[in-house]
């Protein structure tokens, strides 16, 4: 089996705004590209699912099962090439420019879409993240703690003790969806523990084999929890008290979904490609596709698309989701890369102070 990356990710790696989003090139492994591929297209129809009406219990098990993993999978991955991140001052910069700059624009891109589309009173919030734009100052202030967990001793325990007291708190505030922040933290410190040798294990053919049955019986028992729990808990924004539970059970509801999480990510990626294919070059621009897909879904929301009656048919249901990876593998290309890349990935050097002469 091949190599993971024909050199270790390291600071250089780290310094890009999601998971190794830089242009594909030959020293990287198409493996992790296609993972960040599949798992953009895991979202867009994600988001896809949740406007349908009467979306039906065999809808809800799906968006159950993906929502169980496909976040903590990028998660896992931003924390993997995050290792070694040193906060010196071009790294520094280098994390404003590629989660503050973009977080700031699309906050005041999405407002204005909101204004502009039936909602003129819609507020410009910076502290209060749009929708997805959650992503990005959880990133940025995961990277900042990065050489915390670097140095401390049982990081992921200790990341879970505060990922459960996160559950079980409900008065910590929506500023920056903290809540969600606290609650992902797990999964990237277990990203900054992860080694090569972590992701050769879950790509052995043995793997491969077993996770078919594991998903079956992961699908069985959404399907049997569709109707007895909430999928609030998947997203991570609210304590367990505002869901409608005691507050103890945030701490071992945190571990079960941790616990769920981390087996149906590995078996997601021991289904990964190792080769280079079609969808490889688009991995490398999922941020892209992240950001810009929001516009499609409230879009189509806004203008009734969902409301149509063919929706409520299982043929429409397909339908739709084939459009969201239709439409989410557009917005990950090259052309639109290139149209959006001032200010999803500004470089910003007219901002940057001359380095003194020696």
């Amino acid at each position: 089996m091949p190599s993971l990356t024909s050199r270790p990710p390291g600071p250089a790696a780290a310094e890009a705004g999601a998971p190794a989003d830089a242009p594909s090139r030959p020293g990287r492994d198409p493996f992790f590209d296609n993972a960040k591929y599949l798992a953009i297209v895991l979202v867009a129809m994600g988001h896809s699912w949740e406007p349908l009406p009467g979306s039906g219990r065999v809808v809800e098990t799906l968006y159950t099962f993906v929502y169980t993993f496909h976040m903590p999978v990028f998660i896992i991955l931003a924390g993997y090439f995050s290792r070694g991140l040193e906060l010196r001052s071009g790294r520094m910069w280098k994390l404003v420019t590629s989660l503050v700059v973009p977080y700031a624009v699309f906050e005041i891109a999405y407002t204005l879409f909101e204004r502009l589309t039936g909602s003129p009173q819609f507020p410009l919030s910076p502290l209060t993240p749009y929708w997805l734009l959650w992503f990005l100052p959880a990133l940025f202030l995961w990277r900042l703690t990065t050489p915390f967990w670097e140095t401390v001793r049982w990081p992921v325990a200790v990341a879970l003790v505060i990922a459960a007291m996160g559950a079980v708190t409900s008065n910590i505030g929506g500023d920056l969806h903290l809540q969600r922040i606290l609650q992902f933290l797990p999964y990237y410190v277990l990203g900054l523990q992860l080694r090569p040798a972590h992701f050769d294990l879950v790509r052995r053919r043995a793997v491969r084999i077993a996770a078919v049955p594991v998903c079956l019986v992961a699908l069985a028992a959404a399907y049997w929890a569709v109707p007895r729990t909430t999928t609030s808990w998947f997203f991570r924004r609210y304590g367990a008290e505002q869901l409608g539970s005691p507050a103890w059970a945030g701490a071992p509801v945190t571990l079960l979904l941790f616990g769920c999480a981390l087996v149906l990510s590995a078996c997601f990626l021991a289904w990964v490609p190792n080769r280079r294919l079609w969808m490889t070059a688009l991995g490398a621009g999922t941020l892209y596709g992240y950001l810009l897909h929001g516009f499609v879904i409230k879009g189509a929301v806004k203008l009734g698309f969902f409301e149509e009656d063919v929706f409520s048919t299982p043929a429409g249901r397909i339908l739709v989701s084939v459009a969201a990876a239709a439409m989410v593998t557009a917005l990950c290309s090259p052309p639109v890369r290139r149209v959006f890349r001032y200010v999803v990935e500004p470089r910003l050097q007219w901002a940057v102070k001359p380095k003194p002469a020696p």
